[in-house]
């Protein structure tokens, strides 16, 4: 694929040999965005892990203090008797069978997808098709639960699930280009710092292996894991 002189002139700007302090990686990362909306900035994380040993299979949730600056659509699948605290609560769909089939027939036009306990063996059908997308509810994300009024609150104020793929990495969103670099920063950081109280202790050796902070589309910018507050 061709370079267009646009795109080099925006990846000479960033010192690919060089790692940048976090707060000098996210202003340079909205300095060389060359999207037309208001694009995703996400971490690439490469951890010193095995994530084909299950005790290193890192999987968990985050609450972004300043959120994604993406609303999230959520469905609640539940009984009955749980559907008007869901509804109370936020959820942008609520239910089960009518949901438990437009899935099955290819929709999954949602963001997070909250179960109740009781409801599992229906919503356990799913997880072909929910899994691939990391959509099925899981205890260690809280979107199994029976307090469906603080998880859909959660999720709505910026609460994020996140886990390491085949290749040891973790990639997770922590805004848009529009917010500010002390946003970015604060988002960021938070990541990091619960990923490194999650570090298993099989894992030996150096467990931040790279980070990388980037736009959708825009060139990637080596973070300085030691300027993590």
């Amino acid at each position: 694929m061709k370079i267009t002189k646009k795109r080099k002139k925006v990846n000479d700007k960033v010192d690919r040999d060089s790692l940048y302090p976090i707060d000098e990686a996210a202003a340079l990362v909205k300095e060389v965005s060359t999207t037309k909306f208001d694009a995703s900035v996400d971490l690439h994380i490469r951890l010193g892990v095995d994530p084909r040993k299950p005790d290193q299979a890192l999987r968990g949730t985050v609450s972004l203090p300043h959120g994604t600056g993406k609303s999230k659509k959520v469905l609640v699948l539940c009984s009955p008797d749980k559907e008007e605290e869901a509804n109370n609560a936020g959820a942008d769909y609520v239910g089960l069978d009518e949901y438990v089939q437009k899935i099955q027939g290819g929709w999954t036009d949602i963001d997070v997808v909250i179960a109740t306990p009781n409801v599992m063996s229906k919503v356990g059908r799913l997880g072909r098709i929910l899994g691939p997308r990391g959509l099925m509810p899981n205890p260690k994300t809280g979107t199994i639960t029976m307090d469906l009024t603080s998880a859909i609150s959660e999720v709505k104020k910026g609460k994020i699930a996140f886990k390491i793929d085949k290749y040891g990495i973790i990639h997770t969103p922590v805004g848009r280009v529009s917010f500010t670099p002390e946003k970015l920063v604060e988002n960021a950081s938070e990541v990091i710092n619960t990923i490194q109280k999650m570090k298993p202790s099989a894992a030996k050796g150096t467990y931040f292996k790279s980070i990388f902070m980037a736009s959708t589309m825009g060139p990637s910018v080596p973070v300085d894991v030691k300027s993590v507050k």
